[in-house]
């Protein structure tokens, strides 16, 4: 098998899972598979940006297919939380919801403006997801909420409004934006092409 296509076949596994953890949760309980698939493909979703990277094929096309998995992922371990463990959403509401419709207002802003979600993959979403994998396998794994779940409310919370003022800084939609500071120099950059345009 060609290198090249294991960050799409990730992407794939990620895509191909979230239904599998779905339905382990559909009886109100889960299994050691829930939390091994949820494992492996928050893993996979680690390296397929490396390795996309590494081997030179990280498309736009690829790095959006990446947050459409991520979407899909975390949608179905959210629905899968809400039925094995609807008291803890429940007793978390007012920050998941915050969350949830910063959320939304990013969506409305992103296809207002570019027509289309974006796909920045900031330092703000890396360090999100890291408290996401935290809380997860510490509600499906161990029954424990707690601090995780405040903790990735609280960086969700900071990342997508990181994400919403990236937007309106940037004039065009561009993949890979590793921060705020990084949108800015690149509307400067920009900026500065145009100013050196010859005018006739």
């Amino acid at each position: 098998m060609n290198a090249k296509y294991i960050p799409t076949l990730l992407v794939i596994y990620r895509f191909a899972v979230a239904p599998f953890l779905l339905w382990d949760a559909l009886d109100g309980t889960t299994t050691i598979w829930f939390l091994i698939g949820f494992i492996t493909a928050f893993v996979g979703d680690i390296f397929d940006g490396i390795i996309a990277r590494r081997l030179g094929v990280s498309t736009a096309e690829l790095r959006q297919a990446d947050s459409w998995a991520d979407v899909c992922l975390f949608s179905c371990v959210f629905i899968s939380a809400w039925l094995v463990h609807p008291e803890v959403l429940i007793s978390y509401r007012l920050p998941l919801l915050t969350v949830v419709f910063a959320q939304l207002i990013w969506w409305i802003v992103n296809l207002i403006k570019y027509g289309k979600p974006a796909s920045y993959h900031t330092y703000s979403a890396k360090f999100w997801g890291i408290t996401l994998f935290i809380a997860i396998v510490s509600l499906f794994g161990f029954n424990y909420a707690g601090t995780a779940l405040w903790l990735t409310c609280v960086a969700g919370f900071i990342h997508t409004v990181e994400e919403i003022a990236m937007t309106l800084i940037l004039p065009v939609w561009t993949h890979d934006v590793l921060s705020i500071f990084h949108a800015l120099k690149i509307r400067q950059d920009l900026q500065q092409n145009l100013q050196n345009i010859p005018t006739s």
